[in-house]
């Protein structure tokens, strides 16, 4: 027994460091950090209760980041970090539902070899978010088990640390609720501590709630511009057909964990989670959600499934498909490995892009298709931004008077990661960065980071306020998403330049 536990032990950590040396590796160096990135690490320079387009908990990590360095290995480690911890999550949830040594096994295997690899690559609340829905439902789980109250107050405190990381875990609850009434659970209504718990996490996130009432709930204006630019553009045969390349490796896993809660009578007392997926699933494709929004619903089930797969497999020929059922994710990951993540050469996609189109990795959020995949787009072209910036920089005399204006957030974090200059802070009319104008001394001269298809009509625009408008550099990478982008370098100001900027940030907040 003892032997057990130590080999289980040994498994796990193993898992844990595989995991951490992959994420490291799905990355060459041609990339750099993501659009997203910046914004959520410039956050972290900006603390507060609330942000333009997302909750604060990320920028609170990006403060960690930057005490730690801000360097991009601290970047990367959240993500692989919060990518292990799901590992961990379920790990543990096997074992709580009398899952073996070969269950554990299955399960890590599937967790790990699937999309969720992907997610982790990128400095978002994303990967958070997986880690905190499969928290989530390990503390149900617990109740179900138990029905010890404590559980309740920790999923609470869960789900109010996944709200204060992304309000979409609100879709887990519109889910979760109606799926309860449809059994035996239900009786958790008439358990006191299950309100008392709902009030412990709002006043967890009471503070986000004021946030958001001061300041006329931007995120309503954010979700409105998403589902405009975005959300329209969700087929749901798109939609579906992701859900099945999430998982595809353990897919079968998956199908035998809904098939499970039905056939497997130690499990018949867990149907709230089929319910609870269904529902959800039903929610997010009725709001035409994001397909990568359903990622969190997944790992929970595929404990059910791995666990599930063990008992089928218990006879005495049938034991010999296991490690085939453990091989199987690992060789249908291979044929992905150098599809799914940046660590191919943007010019060999551009050159070979048939299979990237067939699984449809090449259609961007506008409805039309590229030479790479946004994401990978998203990840080229910041460094030389900087750099040119940083030159535009040194030919004005005194930059105490400098303002680097940028057209979209992703101009203005990647200025402010990478340039060398620390003196001068990129902002836009975009996201967060409208709250962050420094207008504390007169500006004089503007640096002006603007996507532009005609040169001349930026011109006439920089005239109206400048007596000097210098064409200074542009984006040459023609595979990044910024391709094109110009610096504009603008001097001698014919009126007062605060004054417009003011009024400008006034009416872009209205």
């Amino acid at each position: 027994m003892k032997l057990n536990i130590q080999v289980k032990y040994l498994l796990l950590v193993f898992f844990v460091l595989f995991k951490f040396w992959l994420q490291y590796h799905l990355i060459i160096p041609d990339y750099t950090l993501h659009r997203d990135e910046f914004l959520h690490l410039d956050q972290g320079q900006h603390l507060d209760w609330g942000y333009v387009s997302v909750p604060p908990l990320t920028a609170w990590i990006s403060y960690v980041v930057y005490l730690l360095g801000n360097t991009v290995f601290w970047v990367k480690f959240f993500p692989a970090l919060f990518g292990a911890l799901t590992i961990l999550v379920v790990w543990k949830t096997i074992e709580s539902i009398k899952g073996n040594l070969f269950a554990l096994i299955l399960g890590a295997v599937s967790v790990l070899f699937s999309v969720i690899l992907r997610m982790n690559i990128l400095y978002q609340p994303n990967s958070l978010d997986i880690l905190l829905w499969t928290l989530f439902y390990y503390t149900i789980i617990q109740y179900i088990k138990t029905e010890n109250s404590k559980w309740l107050y920790f999923a609470g405190i869960v789900f109010a640390f996944g709200f204060l990381n992304k309000y979409n875990i609100i879709f887990l609850i519109l889910g979760l609720l109606p799926a309860i009434i449809l059994t035996p659970q239900r009786k958790v209504f008439a358990n006191k501590h299950l309100y008392f718990a709902l009030i412990l996490a709002v006043l967890i996130v009471l503070p986000n709630l004021v946030w958001q009432f001061q300041h006329d709930f931007p995120v309503i204006g954010h979700m409105k511009e998403l589902k405009e630019t975005q959300l329209e553009n969700v087929e749901i045969g798109d939609f579906i057909k992701e859900q099945i390349l999430f998982f595809f490796g353990a897919f079968f896993v998956l199908l035998i964990g809904f098939v499970s809660f039905w056939k497997y009578k130690p499990f018949k007392e867990y149907k709230v989670f089929f319910w609870a997926f269904v529902l959800t699933m039903v929610i997010f494709i009725f709001f035409k959600a994001k397909a990568y929004y359903t990622i969190g619903l997944y790992p929970v089930l595929l404990a059910f499934g791995a666990v599930y797969t063990e008992d089928l497999l218990q006879g005495k020929w049938l034991r010999y498909l296991r490690p085939v059922t453990i091989i199987i994710p690992i060789l249908l990951f291979v044929p992905m490995y150098n599809l799914a993540f940046p660590n191919v050469e943007p010019a060999y996609i551009k050159e070979h892009p048939k299979k990237y189109k067939e699984l449809g990795m090449l259609e961007w959020e506008d409805g039309e298709e590229h030479d790479l995949p946004q994401d990978f787009a998203d990840m080229l072209g910041w460094d030389e931004l900087a750099q040119k910036t940083d030159k535009a920089l040194t030919t004005i005399d005194n930059t105490k008077y400098t303002l680097v204006l940028c057209d979209n957030y992703g101009q203005a974090g990647a200025i402010n990661f990478y340039s060398k200059n620390k003196s001068v802070k990129a902002v836009s009319f975009n996201a967060d960065y409208i709250n962050w104008f420094p207008l504390e001394n007169k500006i004089e001269t503007i640096i002006w980071v603007k996507e532009v298809e005609n040169k001349k009509e930026a011109i006439e625009i920089g005239v109206k306020k400048f007596k000097n408008v210098i064409v200074f550099d542009s984006i040459e990478n023609t595979l990044a998403r910024e391709y094109g982008t110009t610096i504009f370098i603008l001097k001698n100001p014919k009126t007062d330049i605060n004054a417009s900027l003011k009024k400008w940030i006034s009416e872009s907040k209205e």
